[in-house]
C-alpha cells in the first residue's frame, strides 16, 4: 500500500469517527430534551395544543423511548426518580469513547 493510500484510509477513518461521535452527541441531546419536556409535563406545564408541538413531542417519544426502554428493564426506581436516562446517557458516552477511539486507532 502506498503512502497516499494509507493517508486516504486514515482520513476516512477519522471522518467516520467524527461523524459517529457527532451522531451520538446529537442523540444524547435529544434524550436530554425529551427528559426535560417530560419533567415539565409532570410538574404541570403544558404547551397549548397545536399540531407543531404534537409532532415534535411525538418525534421525541418515537426516537428516545425505544432506547430508554432497554434500560427500564433493569433500572431501579427510587421513589418517583427514574434513573433510566442517566444510565442511557452514560452508556452512550462510554460507547462513544470506546468505539470512536477504536476506529481512530
Amino acid at each position: 500500500m502506498s503512502v497516499a493510500g494509507a493517508l486516504v484510509i486514515a482520513s476516512v477513518r477519522t471522518d467516520i469517527a467524527g461523524y459517529l461521535s457527532a451522531l451520538i452527541y446529537v442523540y444524547i441531546l435529544t434524550i436530554f430534551l425529551y427528559i426535560v419536556i417530560q419533567m415539565l409535563f409532570s410538574v404541570g406545564v403544558r404547551p397549548p395544543y397545536s399540531r407543531a408541538t404534537d409532532v415534535v413531542l411525538g418525534f421525541l417519544h418515537d426516537v428516545c423511548e425505544p432506547f430508554l426502554r432497554i434500560f427500564r428493564r433493569f433500572s431501579p426506581r427510587i421513589g418517583a426518580l427514574d434513573l433510566t436516562p442517566t444510565l442511557a446517557i452514560i452508556s452512550l458516552y462510554i460507547f462513544n469513547i470506546v468505539v470512536v477511539q477504536g476506529i481512530i486507532s
